[in-house]
């Protein structure tokens, strides 16, 4: 009897101490919790998030390791026959003939399989240089707004030599320029200024965004990003639509929900440089009629800015009685120029600490 009690009292005891040591470890959570500055990446597919959290890892963190270097490699190479492929289906669509040398390749191009592992054939890799080289399909290129293909697709096809090379490894630029749909929810933790900083990358195609609610608790700053560019181009998902009005859309419905009523915005309008050249060649009224400053970088991009920045802050004070706190503050950027989003963390930190200062008072 007095064994059996001798045990229960020592088995108490280790369960006492195992909850001590449980209920400290949650608390130490909870106060690195509070204590992290958290960054909501939000935006619709192809705006540049992806870009924009590759730059987090080359200026906060320890930049590109060999793994990440291969592992791009291999994305990069299929994208060169995926690339092609895609020009080949849009010269067909837009009725742009080939050089009758051309064609036949052309036409059994579309039948090769995917590629595997980044590994291409040598009379394939020939192929997409004979076929890069055709005026027919640079002119399709040219008219990419109609089509759904990445503007750096030109940048990497331009470089096949290099890149189908046995000892090639992505340079940090290659890196930057690949296009990788995020899927899911992507976590990116760094240090700056003395505070822990977390920044979430939620995908923002359609079938992405209903995950975008499980990460709306905690936030210190919410930052849409915005592709300039794309004014007069189609959605993935939808080619009825146009990319920039869904934008705008997916803006209002995200900025104006009650989670960040009185959590400040970043509006990032991206792809600055593809915007100044299109601008000069296409009208910003094929996406809004009731634009009318002509093809003027400086008319244009404000133009859009005010789009934005209406529906952030209308909303918020025609819903509720008491009026929001939000401050939406708009920056231009490249998301391909390191130095350009190392200008916009020093420009924007302080906000963002002073937002999270107010949330942990």
């Amino acid at each position: 009897m007095g064994i059996k009690s001798s045990r229960t009292k020592k088995l108490r005891k280790l369960e006492k101490k195992k909850n001590a040591i449980i209920e400290e470890q949650l608390q130490q959570d909870q106060l690195q919790e509070e204590k992290e500055i958290k960054l909501l990446l939000t935006g619709t597919g192809d705006s540049g998030k992806s870009t924009f959290v590759k730059q987090i890892q080359i200026l906060f963190k320890e930049g590109f390791n060999e793994d990440d270097q291969k592992a791009h490699k291999q994305v990069i190479r299929a994208n060169l026959v995926f690339h092609m492929k895609a020009l080949i289906r849009a010269a067909e669509e837009l009725n742009i003939s080939l050089l009758k040398e051309n064609q036949i390749i052309a036409e059994e191009f579309l039948d090769l399989p995917s590629v595997s592992k980044g590994e291409i054939p040598d009379d394939v890799v020939d192929d997409i240089k004979k076929l890069w080289k055709d005026p027919g399909l640079k002119k399709a290129f040219e008219k990419r707004s109609d089509f759904q293909i990445p503007d750096s697709s030109s940048y990497f096809l331009d470089r096949i030599d290099e890149i189908m090379k046995v000892d090639y490894l992505p340079s940090q630029e290659d890196i930057l320029r690949c296009r990788i749909p995020t899927t899911g929810v992507k976590v990116l933790s760094f240090d700056l200024e003395g505070y822990p900083w977390k920044i979430v990358d939620v995908g923002g195609q359609r079938s992405e965004r209903r995950k975008w609610i499980h990460q709306f608790d905690n936030v210190t700053v919410l930052i849409y990003v915005v592709a300039l560019s794309e004014f007069d181009q189609k959605l993935y998902e939808d080619e009825s639509v146009n990319r920039m009005r869904e934008s705008l859309a997916l803006f209002e419905k995200t900025v104006n929900n009650p989670t960040f009523k009185n959590k400040n915005c970043i509006l990032l309008f991206n792809k600055r440089d593809l915007f100044e050249e299109k601008i000069k060649q296409v009208d910003l009224s094929i996406c809004w009629k009731d634009y009318n400053g002509g093809l003027n970088y400086d008319k244009a991009s404000e133009f859009i800015k005010k789009k934005f920045e209406s529906v952030g802050k209308s909303k918020s004070k025609s819903k509720s009685k008491s009026k929001s706190n939000r401050k939406i503050i708009s920056q231009f950027t490249c998301a391909t120029d390191t130095n350009n989003i190392k200008n916009f963390f020093k420009s924007i930190t302080k906000t963002v600490i002073d937002s999270h200062s107010k949330t942990t008072l």
